[in-house]
């Protein structure tokens, strides 16, 4: 008996189916029907901002991602596996470039073929060192004062740690921040202080003991 029902009430399902796909009509309108009222969401947006403005809280909002963004500036994360040199190593960075196109002048005409080694130090010179510190460390600092004093070049100072706008502030001079350890990276240095200079047609970066 109680599957003869189940049998039944499944042929009325599918009856019920073949017939909805088949006969797809307007029924009109059963009931009474009404508008959706859900409020736009750029308006809640604009409320909720009202509120928070009334309340002191977009002020407060404000205030915390300026400071956030500050500290940042101030205090940018250190470089990762930088560490104090403990054995002084010399090893060189070529700048050279295989080009991967054709590389044209300003009327078409092909100055390197693509697939072209090009070493930029055959063109122009690099004038200046980089010198990097951890400006933590006070020694690392009183050392890269001894070697811009001596240097016959302009000495550009890059940190990997500490605060870059404070030494600036204190030393009077431009001071810069390897931010995302791109130079760092680039130039394979993981021991600090250390220095990047040109020799001959290479980069040579020295990682000095002090």
């Amino acid at each position: 008996m109680r599957n003869n029902f189940y049998l039944a009430a499944l042929y009325a399902v599918v009856i019920a189916t073949q017939v909805g796909l088949a006969h797809a009509e307007d029924l009109g309108v059963i009931g009474k029907t009404y508008d959706i009222a859900e409020r736009d969401l750029i308006e809640l947006i604009k409320d909720k901002l009202r509120h928070m403005e009334k309340t002191g809280e977009l002020a407060k909002r404000q205030t915390e991602y300026k400071n956030r963004v500050m500290s940042g500036i101030e205090h940018p994360k250190p470089i990762p596996g930088m560490q104090a040199t403990e054995t002084a190593n010399t090893h060189y960075y070529d700048p050279s470039i295989v080009t991967d196109k054709d590389v044209t002048d300003t009327t078409g005409k092909i100055l390197y073929p693509r697939g072209t080694r090009v070493n930029p130090l055959d063109y122009i010179g690099w004038n200046k060192y980089l010198l990097f510190v951890d400006a933590r460390d006070a020694k690392q600092l009183e050392f890269s004062k001894k070697i811009t004093a001596a240097s016959d070049r302009p000495v550009k100072l890059v940190l990997v740690a500490g605060a870059p706008l404070e030494l600036m502030r204190k030393w009077k001079m431009p001071v810069y921040f390897d931010q995302g350890g791109r130079l760092t990276k680039r130039f394979a240095i993981t021991q600090v202080p250390a220095i990047v200079r040109q020799e001959g047609k290479r980069l040579r970066i020295d990682e000095l003991r002090y």
